[in-house]
């Protein structure tokens, strides 16, 4: 009796713990239409809503976010900083998910559009779209930052006059490993490889120092398979997709496919893609196109290559930054445009989507995030 009543007495605490597990969302936004700033909600998974619980006032335009892997600490990019650009700490409370400001450091670059945290928490990157520069900023025990402890200038032009004029920093994302980060660069159609070192927050040019993709692609966003052994990016400026192999011991890159479309076979208008994950399992890649309004969905093989599966509206315009939920039950989809987020279930099986008719508003959303409390 007494085994049986301390298996039951696990089994509620058990229950009641995961009752207790909160869903927090953060959500990044240009400072416009009355935006507030940072918004931050929670999450109810089986009711598939979004409830909101704070906003944090920032007018700089804090667009992209980054969470710290401890939970504890929030960043955000200003993207309509001074010159010298800006990137800003928040606290994250424990029991809430709500935020505090802490501190902001220059990022030593005009227009931040990305920032990262390495796995050990001690270094951020910061992506200087305006001033085609990547920042290394040390991050302090308590979360907070310091000035910045390297900077990496690009310089080139590239074959589209109106987005290649000059270089332009996108996004730096760090490989599974810790070890390597992979810079991608609008304007000159390259993916920059460093070696980092965490415990000066320096960087260095890996033995390959890059992988080049065609002519006026326009790297923007990279991300990794689960299993490290691929990648796949962004091509802004001709709204396809490029697959690389990554060697784990070197960091460096081989390029598989290139200037894969992802656009739906009828679309005929003016588009620029923007944002690219892969579900949890490995199976299945998801790619964000602004015009088209939709997320272009592949299977992914052992190989690591491509093949369409099909196209989702994503029920709202200009869809940047979206959200493949940890567990990958959900897909949230930030619209610029209609100051919107919206919510789709994923049948885990196709990879398809479909939209819950959940809406929830957001002036200028930009950049989604989730962490479980």
């Amino acid at each position: 009796m007494n085994k049986l009543l301390a298996g039951i007495l696990v089994i509620i605490g058990l229950t009641a713990q995961a009752q207790s597990t909160k869903e927090i969302m953060y959500v990044g936004t240009y400072s416009v239409r009355g935006s507030e700033g940072i918004y931050v909600f929670e999450f109810d998974r089986k009711a598939g809503t979004m409830q909101p619980i704070q906003s944090i006032s920032n007018g700089k335009s804090p667009s992209f976010l980054a969470i710290h892997p401890s939970g504890k600490y929030l960043y955000s990019v200003n993207e309509g900083a001074d010159k010298l650009g800006g990137v800003s700490a928040y606290t994250i409370d424990k029991a809430t998910g709500k935020l505090t400001y802490m501190n902001a450091q220059s990022t030593l670059g005009a227009g931040p559009c990305h920032v990262s945290v390495d796995q050990t928490g001690k270094t951020a990157f910061v992506s200087n779209y305006g001033g085609g520069s990547l920042a290394v900023l040390p991050i302090n025990a308590d979360g907070s930052l310091a000035a910045p402890s390297d900077s990496v200038q690009d310089a080139g032009t590239g074959p589209n006059k109106a987005r290649q004029d000059k270089a332009h920093v996108h996004s730096a994302t760090l490989a599974p490993d810790n070890r390597f980060v992979y810079v991608a660069d609008l304007t000159t159609d390259k993916v920059n490889i460093f070696d980092v070192d965490t415990k000066s927050s320096t960087v260095k040019p890996a033995a390959t120092p890059y992988a080049s993709v065609k002519p006026g692609s326009g790297p923007r966003h990279f991300t990794f398979h689960p299993n490290g052994k691929y990648a796949y990016l962004v091509e802004e400026l001709t709204s396809t997709v490029a697959v690389f192999s990554r060697n784990p011991k070197t960091g460096a890159l081989t390029l598989l496919d290139d200037n894969i479309k992802t656009l739906p076979d009828d679309f005929s208008g003016q588009n620029t893609s923007a944002d690219i994950h892969v579900d949890p399992s490995g199976k299945f890649l998801y790619f964000s196109n602004r015009g088209a309004n939709t997320l272009a969905i592949f299977s992914i093989g052992n190989d690591g290559r491509l093949t369409k599966v099909g196209d989702q509206s994503t029920e709202g315009k200009t869809p940047r930054n979206f959200l493949i939920d940890p567990k990958g039950d959900f897909v949230f989809v930030a619209h610029q445009d209609t100051d919107n987020i919206t919510i789709f279930k994923r049948d885990k099986k196709t990879g398809l989507l479909t939209y819950t008719g959940q809406s929830v508003k957001v002036p200028a959303a930009v950049c989604i995030l989730m962490a479980t409390r």
